[in-house]
């Protein structure tokens, strides 16, 4: 029994060696950085603007649930696209990093996408994203004080430093981009278009054994 079991194991281990060996530099991922990011991550730059983002959204869900312990997956709001002001971006930029501070979040990201693409509506001012909030059965209150805070707008000036750090680097040019390690970015144009999404995840999951 023990004989079997270990045959499986060198199977399993053989077929994962062979689709790694499958993905090329230059054609699955490109290397945008010398090195690697501090802290283990996929971060995902990506715009509630986007209407590709809000289709992959499903697809970011999996990858965030299914990544080794230790990495993880980070929604990084970009302020470039024609949309809107990048000040009004930025705000939002905000209102995500404080939906991921509530219990609702999935539920506020998902209505931030439904607003902007759906509804149409600006969310101009903190006004109205609180309302959105709200509407979602966010305290209010907290909202406010978390769109102000320190911690939120730091956080919220790092994403705009990671955007305009990889923008100068050629590595952003629309969204969504997925960079791994802030070292490895995804080639989308490069996977299966049979089993795109499959591939696109085992593609990350690659991304995250290179160093």
């Amino acid at each position: 029994m023990k004989k079997f079991i270990s045959l499986i194991f060198v199977a399993l281990l053989a077929s994962a060696c062979s689709q790694a060996a499958d993905y090329k530099e230059g054609t699955h991922y490109t290397v945008v950085n010398d090195t690697v990011s501090a802290k283990p991550e996929v971060r995902e730059y990506f715009s509630f603007y986007c209407p590709h983002c809000l289709r992959f959204e499903p697809l970011m869900k999996d990858i965030k649930k299914s990544l080794p312990e230790g990495v993880s997956f980070e929604k990084n709001h970009v302020d470039f696209l024609r949309a809107a002001s990048p000040e009004v971006q930025f705000n939002i930029t905000k209102a995500m990093i404080v939906a991921q501070q509530m219990p609702q979040e999935e539920q506020l990201i998902a209505a931030l996408f439904d607003a902007i693409q759906v509804q149409r509506k600006p969310l101009a001012s903190t006004a109205e994203l609180r309302k959105l909030f709200e509407g979602v059965g966010a305290d209010g209150e907290k909202f406010e004080k978390l769109m102000s805070s320190f911690g939120v707008n730091s956080k919220a000036k790092q994403m705009k430093k990671f955007q305009d750090e990889m923008t100068r680097k050629g590595a952003i040019t629309g969204v969504p981009t997925i960079i791994v390690n802030g070292k490895y970015k995804l080639e989308a144009g490069g996977l299966d278009r049979a089993d795109f999404l499959n591939d696109y995840k085992n593609l990350v999951m690659y991304l995250t054994t290179l160093k």
